[in-house]
């Protein structure tokens, strides 16, 4: 790995936000593509700190700092790779569902997403499903992820999937689904195409619909 990608990775895995910035810069003026910065540096840094959480080393306070710091560099990263024509992973419009506030996990699912080269349409929190409905209609979206941590929440999951339908859209795209009281046998009950746990569960997930 490059000295000044190793910086890059290192920077994020640490959640060092201005490393990560001098170092993006650093990089793009030694003359690395954007994708390579990409590629070699943020995607591998955040599957780290996936794996990290997944082993129970890191916890949600270091994932967000590390993906806060990922996201700096992609502030910086963004025009070259739309200027280069580089394309996203996938298109992933996310919400927290209807009556329902809490955006923690979802805000961390999107940066997650973000950081494995996604471009992410955050809906917002507490979003009905004609919002999600008009997001698909009118962009190319590839998943639509949808988050409760209410059980009285979780059947707005299901009015979604239904109102797409309805929309003649749920054919175009994947749908997955997470939250605290959501399981994977609700996921099938409602006719979701994919449930993840966590944030970087999440991601796999994502790859995995994308690529079917």
């Amino acid at each position: 790995m490059n000295s000044i990608v190793q910086k890059i990775f290192n920077g994020v895995v640490d959640g060092d936000t201005p490393g990560v910035q001098e170092s993006v810069n650093e990089a793009i003026q030694t003359g690395l593509e954007a994708a390579a910065i990409l590629n070699e540096g943020l995607i591998p840094a955040m599957a780290e700190v996936g794996r990290r959480f997944e082993e129970g080393e890191y916890f949600v306070p270091e994932m967000l700092i590390s993906a806060r710091a990922m996201k700096t560099g992609m502030a910086i990263l963004q025009p070259l790779l739309v200027q280069n024509n580089i394309k996203a992973a996938g298109t992933v419009v996310i919400g927290t569902v209807k009556g329902d506030l809490h955006d923690i996990g979802k805000n961390l699912v999107s940066l997650m997403l973000e950081g494995a080269g996604f471009k992410v349409i955050d809906a917002g929190a507490d979003i009905p499903a004609e919002r999600f409905v008009e997001i698909v209609n009118t962009n190319q979206v590839d998943i639509v992820a949808m988050s409760a941590l209410l059980t009285t929440t979780m059947t707005n999951m299901k009015a979604t999937i239904e109102a797409l339908e309805t929309a003649g859209l749920r054919k175009k795209v994947k749908v997955m689904i997470g939250g605290a009281p959501v399981t994977e046998s609700y996921a099938q009950q409602i006719g979701a195409d994919g449930y993840a746990a966590d944030a970087s569960r999440a991601v796999a997930v994502a790859r995995q619909l994308v690529s079917a």
